[in-house]
């Protein structure tokens, strides 16, 4: 260390030391001033002492908003909470190797220190006194700038500005002390609604705009003359805009699935335009056909694309507000950081998309800080199914997704998906999830979460199967995988058709497991409590079977068609600088032979055999599937819903189900009486509750709401 790094370091000691006796003294020096101007020396010795190798970094925290959160409410002994919220303006150095992964960050521009820029808006829920917290950090991936961390976990009411009753729920995460942390992440997703953003930098070569070919999926349920190039039910992602409106340097065609030939679409018969009071209007980010779009009907369009943003700084600005605010004391200017000295430990969560967003996130070993801490010790992953995601790619789109009809052209699932080494025999190519993490040092305990449906349109069984579907493979000893039986996508809904033939799927999954499995995870980061074994349907003792042994098994209940595929990943190529570098050669991309998925096995009333099966499932009144076919309607009819399940209902007589030519016996002859039920029930319940997937408060609720049920008599 130099003489200047050696003075300024004596000078950060007689500064500490200065402001512990001025606090116990009562001095006027706040708590907050004392923070700011250790943070500053401190920041001051670093820089110096490693030759102000300036690399990933908060430059300045700025807090917009700091009030009380849901009116002052008491959580226990954490006591009330408050919300912070604000944007945290980073920089990465773009040669470290912390950032060696980020594909296009060479190409990004750079500031006076020959580092790269960005910011992202950030939002935290924390104790109002931090000493009475748990000194755990849950922070929770964004899903689409949407926050769902309170209405998963606390069962609160969904929203992006949480700051009620409602939206604190049951007070979960808060009675137990956990702070939540926010951060944009996407740079996809467009301003309003109080959506999480991040301002991403443009690549550029040689200070000129890049261009490139893209590829674009439409598919939609419904007859519409127009569509958003990126449509979704959640929210609608920002595309990257054609170099030009000219139809003629495009291309546009369509077909009713992805196995059928695609016709061509003249160039004179679309536009990029969308359909307003009946007019056609110019509009870059959508299409418009002549006559409207097909409800399910794929549209491919492929066109040129010009300014690429620099995705894989999302995966950067997780890691980087993360590990700020579980381990700085101030940021390079001393603006404070709230939770100083108050975090032990950090959890990563994500839903779906997040949960993509996770496994990828420890796949490009973002997990390890540049001063090369562990970010997040551990990591729950919930219904990402075995995929990750365009996250880091050039032109890429982290809203995409394949599923059995959609998408199947996006590389969201792709070699390697097991945590423990497998090889392709395809091509020869070897590998796992975990081996950069691995390699550091940084393998956090992993929940992988996932219901029925994932193994129908998400192809989870390749977590845990070899490529080809012929045998079980193990997981890492940091990683346990539980499937919910029955269960679907996003957790229990409505027994409403919508777009579908059967009845939704109303099964109550996603809190009670996912609460239980939070207070196991901790306990194994924690204490190094051993978690719950694996749940999960395995080859080996024929719970996971192939979709023709599926169909063989079902019962033929009356009127309910069933699946005759299930989603199989393609091994695509989008060229050869995909893998290292993120730019795609070939779009679309050159289409391979599919690895092979498996589903789980049922029993002879359809519900699945193996995983944490609920109550509900254990003790059935119907048959819950993660599966559902689209209607005819809709279009594409008999293929596979992406995301929602099915609910069969018994029938309640043995009269009723002679009647209707249903095998499953009915509800009366399993349960002669109400007490009966209720007490296999209960039974069930306490069984889940002491195997630890359940919490005691759950496991009563889940019975209490069978206690209302009225099929015994009026």
């Amino acid at each position: 260390m130099g003489n200047g790094a050696a003075s300024v370091l004596a000078g950060g000691r007689g500064c500490y030391r200065h402001g512990l006796m001025a606090l116990a003294e009562g001095n006027t020096m706040s708590r907050r001033e004392w923070i700011r101007r250790v943070g500053s020396m401190w920041a001051a010795v670093v820089c110096l002492s490693l030759g102000w190798r300036a690399g990933a970094e908060v430059v300045r925290l700025e807090v917009r908003e700091r009030a009380s959160f849901a009116g002052g409410q008491e959580f226990g002994d954490a006591g009330s909470y408050e919300r912070i919220v604000g944007r945290l303006y980073c920089e990465v150095d773009p040669g470290d190797p912390a950032q060696a992964r980020v594909a296009d960050l060479r190409l990004a521009p750079k500031n006076a220190r020959g580092n790269v820029e960005y910011w992202t808006d950030f939002f935290l829920l924390k104790p109002a006194d931090v000493r009475r917290g748990n000194g755990r950090l849950l922070y929770d991936v964004n899903n689409r700038g949407n926050k769902l961390a309170l209405w998963t976990f606390n069962s609160g009411t969904r929203g992006n500005n949480p700051n009620t009753l409602a939206e604190a729920g049951n007070g979960f995460l808060m009675g137990r002390g956990y702070s939540v942390l926010w951060c944009g992440w996407g740079g996809d997703v467009p301003a309003g609604e109080d959506r999480l953003l991040i301002g991403l930098p443009v690549a550029q070569e040689g200070g000129k705009p890049i261009s490139g070919p893209v590829h674009v999926e439409i598919c939609r349920d419904d007859p519409v003359p127009s569509s958003p190039l990126y449509w979704t039910p959640w929210v609608n992602a920002i595309p990257y805009a054609p170099v030009s409106l000219d139809t003629k340097l495009a291309q546009l065609s369509m077909r009713p699935r992805r196995s059928e030939p695609g016709a061509e679409i003249a160039a004179e018969r679309w536009a990029f335009a969308r359909a307003e009071g009946g007019q056609r209007v110019a509009d870059a980010g959508s299409l418009w056909v002549e006559g409207g779009l097909r409800p399910g009907w794929l549209y491919d369009l492929v066109y040129t694309a010009r300014d690429p943003r620099v995705s894989g700084l999302g995966l950067a600005a997780v890691r980087d507000c993360a590990s700020f605010f579980r381990y700085e004391a101030a940021d390079r200017e001393g603006n404070a950081n709230p939770l100083a000295g108050a975090i032990q430990r950090a959890y990563v969560f994500g839903i779906s998309q997040s949960g993509r967003f996770v496994n990828h996130f420890i796949y490009e070993g973002f997990d390890t800080d540049e001063r090369q801490r562990i970010v997040f010790d551990g990591a729950l992953a919930h219904v990402g199914g075995a995929g990750r995601g365009l996250f880091n790619q050039r032109f890429g789109m982290g809203t995409l997704a394949a599923t059995q009809h959609e998408h199947n052209l996006v590389p969201s699932d792709s070699f390697p998906f097991a945590t423990v080494p497998q090889t392709d025999p395809e091509n020869g190519r070897s590998g796992d999830i975990l081996s950069v993490a691995r390699a550091r040092g940084h393998v956090p305990k992993i929940f992988f979460t996932e219901t029925s449906t994932e193994y129908w349109t998400r192809g989870a069984s390749l977590l845990h199967t070899d490529v080809e579907g012929t045998k079980d493979i193990g997981l890492d000893p940091s990683v346990r995988l539980y499937v919910v039986a029955g269960a679907q996508h996003l957790g229990g809904g409505t027994t409403e058709r919508g777009n579908y033939q059967n009845p939704g799927n109303p099964l109550d999954d996603r809190g009670p497991v996912l609460r239980a499995l939070l207070v196991a995870l901790d306990a194994w980061v924690s204490n190094g409590t051993p978690p719950p074994e694996s749940r999960h349907p395995r080859i080996g003792d024929g719970t996971l079977v192939s979709v023709e042994l599926f169909r063989k098994a079902f019962p033929a209940i009356p009127g309910v068609r069933l699946p005759s595929g299930n989603y199989t990943p393609l091994r695509l190529d989008c060229g050869p600088r995909w893998e290292r570098e993120g730019i795609a050669d070939y779009v679309p991309p050159k289409i391979g032979r599919p690895y092979r998925t498996l589903v789980p096995a049922v029993d002879a009333d359809g519900n699945e055999i193996a995983g944490i099966r609920l109550p509900d499932v254990a003790v059935p009144l119907a048959t819950y599937a993660g599966w559902n076919l689209r209607a005819a309607p809709h279009g594409a009819e008999g293929m596979l819903a992406p995301y929602s399940g099915s609910y069969l209902a018994f029938e309640k007589t043995r009269e009723e189900q002679l009647k209707a030519g249903d095998p499953r016996p009915a509800v009366i002859e399993r349960y002669p009486t109400r007490e009966s039920y209720l007490s296999r029930f209960a039974d069930a319940a306490r069984a889940l509750k002491d195997q630890r997937l359940l919490l005691e408060e759950d496991a009563a609720m889940l019975t209490k709401a069978a206690e209302g049920r009225q099929l015994w008599g009026p």
